[in-house]
C-alpha cells in the first residue's frame, strides 16, 4: 500500500534516515523499532508529508499530496489540542478543516466518541482531561476523515499499564476495520502484541524486517531488540 525506496533524510552533516527501502501492507500492523534518534520520528514525518525525503521516493496509491493527505491520519507523540476548547470543539475544528459537512461531522464525532467512550466528556475542556482521555482523543481526531492508514507515534507514551491496554484494544479494533497502520513504539512488549510485522531501525538504517514471529525464533523481541541495536 505503500512504498519506501531508498529514502535517505539528512539534516546538516547528520543522516537521519540511511537508505529505507520497504513496503507497508494493507490492513496490517506495521511496527517501527528503535532506540532514540534511531529514525522512527523522521520516517514518520515524512510519510506523513510533514519531511520531504532528501533522496529516495516514498510511494503512496494517491496522485496528489491532497489525495495522500486524505488517506492518512496522524496521532503525534505530543498533544496538541487548543486546551481553551473543549472535547467537541476541538473535533468540529478538525472536521472543517478537512471540509467534512455539517451533518456528516456530527454524526461522525457523536460515532468516534462513543466508539474510544468519551462521551460524556464532549463539552469538557481539554485542560481537564486525564492523560489517558487525551491519548483516546488524538485517535478519534485522526480519523475524522475516515482515513486509510494512520500513524501512531508513540501512542501510549507515559501512561500506566491499564491505559495503555486499553488503547491497545482500541488499535486491535481499528485494525479489524480494515485500517492499516504504523506503530513507533519504545514499548517493545507492545509491538510484540499489536504488530504483524516489525522494522527494527539502527542509526537510520533498517537492520532487520520481518513477522515477529519469524523475527523472535524462540527469543523475545525484546533480546532480538537488543542484539541488534547494541
Amino acid at each position: 500500500m505503500v512504498l519506501l525506496d531508498n529514502v535517505t533524510k539528512i539534516f546538516g552533516d547528520k543522516v537521519a534516515v540511511d537508505g529505507l527501502s520497504f513496503e507497508i501492507q494493507r490492513g496490517e500492523v506495521f511496527g517501527l523499532l528503535g532506540k532514540n534518534g534511531a529514525g522512527k520520528t523522521t520516517t514518520i514525518k515524512m510519510l506523513t508529508l510533514q519531511l520531504k525525503p532528501t533522496a529516495g521516493n516514498i510511494f503512496f496509491p494517491a496522485k496528489s499530496a491532497l489525495e495522500i493527505k486524505g488517506l492518512i491520519g496522524l496521532v503525534p507523540q505530543h498533544l496538541n489540542f487548543d486546551q481553551d476548547l473543549t472535547v467537541g470543539e476541538n473535533l468540529e475544528l478538525h472536521a472543517r478543516l478537512h471540509h467534512l459537512p455539517r451533518a456528516e461531522r456530527k454524526s461522525r464525532i457523536d460515532e468516534l466518541l462513543r466508539f474510544v467512550e468519551l462521551e460524556s466528556v464532549r463539552n469538557s475542556f481539554i485542560k481537564n482531561l486525564s492523560g489517558g482521555m487525551k491519548r483516546r482523543l488524538l485517535i478519534v481526531r485522526a480519523l475524522i476523515h475516515q482515513p486509510q492508514i494512520l500513524f501512531l507515534d508513540e501512542p501510549t507514551v507515559a501512561l500506566d499499564p491499564q491505559v495503555r491496554r486499553k488503547i491497545w484494544q482500541l488499535i486491535q479494533q481499528l485494525k479489524a476495520q480494515g485500517i492499516t497502520i504504523v506503530l513507533t513504539t519504545h514499548y517493545i512488549e507492545e509491538a510484540e502484541f499489536l504488530c504483524d510485522r516489525v522494522a527494527i531501525l539502527n542509526a537510520g538504517k533498517l537492520v532487520a524486517l520481518d513477522s515477529v514471529k519469524n523475527l523472535c525464533a524462540g527469543k523475545s523481541l525484546e533480546e532480538v531488540f537488543i542484539a541488534l541495536t547494541e
